[in-house]
């Protein structure tokens, strides 16, 4: 059966046709209003009507960033468009011409799917996702089948307090894994050492036109590309907090193997090389139990359009 997956961003949806092996058959965008949920709605249903008219559609997995209730109908809140409490299956199965099943799933939940299913985690039956991005999201995979919680809102990883009292986070709490794990986190330490350290940072401040303010990750992985002493530590002090909180997680879940999405993936093993040896380091009884592998996430910007359509299957 195809389904079509749709990944919903602050701005615009990205969607496809996806058959079974997880090969994105037709694709297509729309531009939509974060503070204007019903824009998103039409969006949905207006990809639907475009994609369905070449193929035979029997599934909508629509991926969320925000809180999905269990039932995956639900968006309980969302950080960065007017969700709160928002019916979205409802929504949009009221503006669809055909009846067609409709399932919500948090967005960083698809990826992980997508990459058990289909990319890195395809040979293993236990995985931690974590997506690096402006903050840090995660999917967990046990046994299987993914870890969505007694009210859906599980893998919530960048959540876990990791230093008492310490970075404020945008969810309330401070010292949150994603102040410390996070393409945000890589630029403020970045712009931090441009400050304090001049004398090391004049390849960063380069590459940002010589501007600090506008210091972004990309720069900060091709300074240490090249062979920078300070951006490549900086990748290192990324990789290990990457690293520690798995050892975290690994206490608990104990997964086979730990997958590394979003854009600080590019830095390879500039980053993983820092994040298995501090994985290694903290993990619980370290040498007598076998290490979690570190790799690469695989299906790149469409996992989420994969990962929501095989989920829609389910």
């Amino acid at each position: 059966m195809h389904a079509i997956g749709v990944d919903i961003g602050g701005t615009k949806i990205a969607a496809g046709v996806v058959d079974e092996d997880g090969n994105i058959l037709a694709q297509t965008r729309r531009v939509t209003s974060p503070d204007d949920p019903a824009s998103i709605d039409r969006a949905v249903c207006d990809v639907y009507d475009e994609l369905s008219q070449k193929y035979d559609v029997g599934a909508i997995g629509v991926a969320a960033a925000g809180f999905v209730n269990s039932a995956r109908s639900t968006v309980l809140f969302a950080p960065n468009i007017a969700w709160r409490e928002y019916p979205l299956q409802d929504r949009v199965q009221s503006l669809l011409k055909k009846k067609v099943r409709v399932v919500v799933e948090n967005d960083a939940n698809a990826a992980g799917w997508a990459e058990f299913r289909f990319g890195a985690g395809r040979e293993v039956q236990d995985m931690l996702l974590l997506t690096v991005g402006t903050g840090l999201g995660g999917a967990i995979v046990v046994g299987g089948n993914l870890v969505r919680g007694a009210w859906g809102v599980a893998a919530e990883v960048g959540h876990m307090r990791v230093v008492p009292h310490g970075h404020l986070c945008g969810c309330g709490n401070e010292g949150c894994w994603e102040q410390y794990t996070s393409g945000s986190a890589l630029v403020r330490d970045a712009q931090a050492a441009v400050l304090t350290e001049p004398e090391r940072a004049h390849r960063l401040v380069e590459l940002a036109g010589g501007d600090s303010a506008r210091l972004t990750g990309p720069h900060v992985t091709l300074a240490a590309q090249e062979g920078d002493p300070l951006a490549i530590e900086l990748l290192a002090e990324l990789g290990r907090w990457i690293g520690e909180g798995s050892a975290s997680v690994a206490a608990l879940l104990d997964p086979a193997l730990i997958v590394i999405g979003g854009g600080v993936g590019a830095a390879g093993e500039l980053l993983l090389g820092p994040a298995r040896d501090a994985f290694a380091n903290n993990l619980s009884a370290r040498g007598f139990r076998p290490l979690a592998g570190f790799t690469l996430a695989a299906m790149g910007n469409e996992a989420g359009i994969v990962g929501a359509a095989d989920l829609a299957r389910i």
